[in-house]
């Protein structure tokens, strides 16, 4: 039988329901290989020579293709149609000839399917072709460059700013557009305007309302009424004049349906409607393409195969009727930057199945219907509609308003779907009453209100998404990797939906900008795609490409070598002075030191890493504060270096410092005769700078002694740990024996008696003894399909997981417990299994029925292999 080779498990499994026994369908689980994460896997000095290495979780997968292929000498690749399959199955093709599984009569074919139907497959399998070596090399490019920058400019960053953590090709240019933003709204000043509206009523007394336009004759301008003074003489200029209307005019109107979904617009949309981020949309798309109910989830293409159109347009017939029919096919053509990928469009394999005929798990179910609905939209009729504008004015002409409305006459693709918007806009499409030209206006309330202008609004992964696909930055296989990365490095936080750069993330964007300005650039990073289509097409060479990049970044590494990092920061604190220090509101100096009114303020590096704004008369002047810009409140209540006095105790005064493992409490000045006074360290739930005196004193009191044991008379002590509350029962706190139980609350640890430290020291005793005993599932799914034996989910101390006989597998977080399904279920313990050929196999045996078989002398028991050496972790790129 041929071994084909896809991708993943699941992938396997539906494509090996369409091959039948025939063939044998192996996964290949992702990349097989990679460059190791040392200095010189890409070899600059002898013309880019790659050096891979086959990750050890590979390393059984690659062994069984291997083992296949003693069998049966064909092998078709069958991984994903896009630059990243393409790459897979070059990896799979050279890793399985240099370990000589491969041989000269082994012939070796690539097929590809945009969908996993029995007809794409069918269709695909009669059509194999070789390994697309352009694409392939492209690939090679990508990854050259994504290893010599990372490579190369994250040490750069680790030993000029403490705390970074890695730079990348494109994740550096993505942080920069987030940082970018940030600055534009920290600049902005709000301007106040106002607008006039007026409720108005026709002769038949029917309401509308309609806004002021017109003023002492002259057209108005939106900052043209300033503050409430003029607002208030134009409310005046109305309700002095009687109101007429003008003109009515009616204009018909049509809308046009969006183009179906290609990677970064369901991104997009997903965002938007549901707030799911591009990691989830796409690990979900990935799940449904995966069982053949959408096309290819990576892509820039927006065109739709003639037979789905056809397809479509049959469903929107029947489901709605031939008049939501269009007379011609709607055709879509990119308007992207750089569309590379040939791919069609991301739609339903079958347009007859909306979500609810399908058995679909929750995120699938929604994420199905939204492309369901925008494919069928996207070839029907257009809506149509009737925009109304009525302009109503005095005699005089001296004031003039206009309402607009808007009536639906057919609703065409609207009845089934219409797009979301990132950033809200007011639209004045309210249905108006019947209105005639000459009608009197009767004035029932005029009414102003005071506007500000808002600064642009913050990214959102949709919004950011879209930018990076505007500037060419990025590619559909990418975009989710990206925005994930540096959120992941803490360079980017999410408040609700939006991205915030952390002050992290504002340090290396200030130092990629002064040092590396051009590698961050947005049509540079756009251009280098632009070679690497070029490569793809053919039209390029790779190396050549490598060579021109490589001559001039190696040349601006080297330039950064005797940058001494007091310079660094100055240079950075020059960029950042309108974040760190913004002007004071009483004109003074916003860098003079607020505590000894001498040094001048500047930002620091930290040897644990990270930043903070300290004084340059150090150490004379310990004042500091977090890296960002002042806080006015928080320095009211915060810690000064000489501690916060909380008040005296028995003569002794009482203070809370900042230590270098974090706040604590003082009893009494350290000196000569007392070096080491009586200390406690702040509880994380109880607010340093909020600490009064009384709770103070409490912690100096820990450790507490609660009394003698009952039974052997041994000491019980409660107390605040490294960990947190809990008792311990032993002669002396620091006596490494006895038992610790833990405590439910701080509260506990100054309330807690005897009988209820008794009764937790002795559960606590007792769970030792129960140590291997069976926990109880938190739900059971039922028997096995194929291999028999319970299937239940259980709660893990990383998180719910499914148990099958001795299978662990981790439930995905965006998966819920009570959302999961038997069949995602049997695909995790199946994933799991994949990983453990001892597991594996024992899972056969269970499912192979017993016989009866001579008894077998038992092998000799192979030496346990040696575990490799632990690997420097490589910075990671994009």
């Amino acid at each position: 039988m041929p071994v084909v080779v896809v991708e993943s498990p699941a992938k396997a499994k539906t494509i090996n329901k369409y091959l039948g026994d025939n063939y044998t369908v192996l996964a290949s689980y992702g990349h097989v290989r990679d460059l190791p994460p040392k200095d010189g896997s890409v070899d600059t000095d002898a013309d880019f020579e790659m050096k891979w290495e086959v990750a050890s979780d590979s390393k059984k997968h690659v062994k069984a293709i291997a083992d296949a292929l003693k069998d049966d000498n064909a092998l078709i690749l069958a991984t994903d149609p896009d630059r990243e399959g393409e790459a897979i199955s070059w990896h799979l093709q050279e890793a399985l000839t240099k370990r000589k599984s491969i041989k000269k009569d082994t012939p070796v074919s690539r097929v590809v399917f945009n969908q996993i139907t029995k007809k794409a497959v069918t269709e695909a399998m009669d059509n194999p072709r070789q390994v697309d070596m352009p694409l392939v090399e492209a690939y090679l490019a990508r990854r050259a460059l994504d290893y010599l920058v990372g490579f190369n400019l994250s040490p750069v960053l680790w030993r000029k700013l403490p705390g970074a953590k890695s730079a990348g090709r494109v994740q550096s240019v993505t942080l920069r557009l987030i940082v970018e933003r940030e600055m534009e709204i920290e600049a902005f000043r709000a301007r106040e305007y106002w607008s006039v509206k007026a409720l108005l009523s026709t002769p038949r007394g029917q309401e509308f309302e309609a806004r002021l336009t017109t003023l002492a004759g002259k057209k108005l301008d939106k900052f043209d009424l300033g503050d409430a003074t003029q607002a208030e003489m134009a409310v005046q200029a109305i309700t002095s004049r009687d109101l007429s209307v003008v003109s009515v005019e009616a204009k018909p109107a049509s809308r046009n349906p969006s183009a179906p979904f290609m990677t970064s617009t369901l991104q997009q949309e997903a965002s938007r409607k549901f707030g799911m981020g591009a990691r989830q949309t796409m690990s979900t798309a990935q799940r449904l393409y995966e069982a053949g109910h959408i096309t290819y989830m990576r892509t820039d293409g927006i065109d739709m195969a003639p037979e789905a159109v056809t397809m479509a347009r049959d469903a929107i017939k029947d489901r709605y009727g031939a008049e939501y029919v269009p007379g011609e096919p709607r055709i879509y053509k990119n308007k992207a930057k750089n569309a590379q990928e040939a791919h069609e469009c991301i739609r339903p394999t079958d347009m007859t199945k909306d979500a609810g005929s399908l058995n679909l798990e929750a995120d699938q179910r929604k994420l199905y219907d939204l492309i369901w609905k925008r494919t069928l939209a996207c070839q029907m009729a257009s809506a149509r509609m009737e925009r109304t504008t009525v302009e109503i004015g005095s005699k005089d002409e001296q004031v003039g308003l206009r309402a607009n409305g808007q009536v639906v006459l057919f609703d065409g693709f609207l009845r089934v779907y219409e797009e979301g918007r990132d950033d809200v806009v007011d639209e004045d499409d309210k249905r108006l009453p019947q209105i005639s030209e000459g009608d009197k206006m009767d004035k029932r309330a005029v009414t102003p209100e005071q506007h500000f202008t808002q600064p642009p609004p913050r990214y959102t992964e949709a919004t950011l998404v879209k930018r990076m696909e505007e500037l060419g930055i990025g590619r559909p296989s990418t975009y989710a990797s990206i925005v994930t990365t540096i959120q992941d490095r803490e360079y980017v936080r999410k408040d609700g939906n939006r991205l915030i750069p952390e002050d992290k993330g504002r340090l290396v964007t200030a130092f990629l900008e002064n040092y590396f300005r051009r590698y961050i650039g947005y049509d540079f990073t756009a251009d280098l795609e632009n070679q690497l289509d070029q490569v793809s097409a053919a039209d390029a060479n790779y190396k050549d490409v490598l060579h021109r990049f490589w001559r001039d970044f190696s040349a601006a590494i080297g330039e950064t070598s005797e940058l001494r990092i007091t310079e660094v920061l100055e240079k950075i604190n020059e960029v950042l002075e309108p974040h760190l220090f913004p002007p004071t509101e009483d004109g003074g100096d916003p860098r003079l030191c607020p505590h000894c009114g001498a040094g001048r303020l500047s930002m620091r590096t930290a040897r644990s890493g990270g930043a903070f704004i300290g004084c340059s008369n150090y150490p004379e002047c310990r004042y500091t504060r977090p890296f960002g810009p002042p806080d006015p409140e928080a320095e009211k209540s915060a810690i000064p270096p000489d501690g916060k006095l909380l008040g005296t105790d028995a003569g002794d005064e009482i203070r809370v410092f900042k230590g270098r493992f974090g706040p604590y409490v003082q009893r009494g000045p350290v000196t000569e005769e007392n070096k080491k006074p009586p200390r406690q360290s702040v509880p994380k739930d109880w607010p340093a700078e909020e600490l009064e005196l009384d709770r103070a004193l409490m912690l100096l009191s820990l450790p507490r002694q609660i009394g003698p044991h009952p039974e052997d008379g041994i000491m019980v002590w409660s107390n605040i740990g490294r960990y947190g509350p809990y008792l311990k029962h032993a002669e002396s706190t620091s006596d490494r024996g006895g038992t610790n139980a833990n405590l439910e609350s701080l509260d506990e640890v100054f309330t807690v008696g005897m009988n209820r430290a008794v009764q937790l020291l002795a559960e606590k005793v007792a769970s030792r003894g129960g140590r291997g005993k069976a926990a109880k599932p938190i739900r059971e799914m039922g028997e096995h399909p194929d291999l028999g034996g319970d299937v239940n989910v259980m709660e893990g101390k990383y998180g719910p997981y499914v148990k099958w006989e001795k299978v662990n597998a981790t439930i995905p977080k965006e998966i819920e417990p009570a959302d999961l399904t038997m069949e995602r279920a049997v695909e995790l313990i199946e994933e799991k299994l994949a990983k453990s050929p001892a597991k594996r196999k024992a899972a056969t045996k269970k499912k192979a029925p017993a016989k009866k078989a001579a008894a077998k002398k038992p092998a000799a028991k192979k030496a346990p292999a040696k575990k490799p050496a632990a690997k420097k972790a490589a910075p990671k790129t994009d």
